[in-house]
């Protein structure tokens, strides 16, 4: 496990996973939001944001965790595993209230970046209906059969699987 992008809902802990198993692995950990925004919210053109990505993708060691699902083939042609944090609308919905409650807003130059308002509450909300069928048909086109396919279904599991590539690692 050399590059890994990891994929979900808002507040699913993609961020918290990438910097763990960053860690782990002793690679690069990147969160797209810090490299799409700046610190007043400006998005980067997407031109130069997908050659961002190319450029990281081409290291031989990396973490990336965002969706932005219109630069997604680019990581999943890239990396040898994808984890899709597969958690419910619930569980995301608290995760950027928490988030939210813990951190405040802005960037804090950790992989929190937090902007709540009504676009990322209703995209966190239909996020399983909408933007996961997509997500997953992405996977499936440019990641299966080629890359390593993760599922988590909670941070427990997200734990878990943690532990179990630390031991792996050690």
């Amino acid at each position: 496990m050399k590059k890994v992008a990891i994929v979900g809902c808002g507040g699913s802990g993609k961020s918290h996973l990438a910097r763990a198993l960053g860690e782990i692995l002793d690679a690069p950990a990147t969160h797209l939001d810090a490299a799409f925004y700046d610190d007043k919210w400006n998005a980067l053109p997407m031109d130069k944001f997908a050659d961002l990505q190319r450029e990281m993708v081409s290291q031989p060691l990396w973490v990336i965790d965002g969706n932005y699902n219109s630069t997604l083939q680019i990581r999943l042609e890239a990396c040898d595993t994808v984890v899709l944090m597969d958690v419910s609308t619930i569980a995301a919905l608290y995760g950027i209230f928490s988030r939210q409650l813990r951190h405040g807003a802005g960037h804090k130059g950790n992989g929190v970046h937090n902007c709540l308002h009504w676009g990322v509450l209703t995209y966190v909300a239909t996020y399983r209906r909408t933007m996961r069928p997509r997500v997953m048909a992405k996977i499936k086109e440019f990641a299966a059969g080629r890359a390593d396919v993760v599922l988590l279904a909670n941070r427990r599991q997200a734990r878990r699987w943690l532990r179990e590539v630390a031991a792996e690692q050690a």
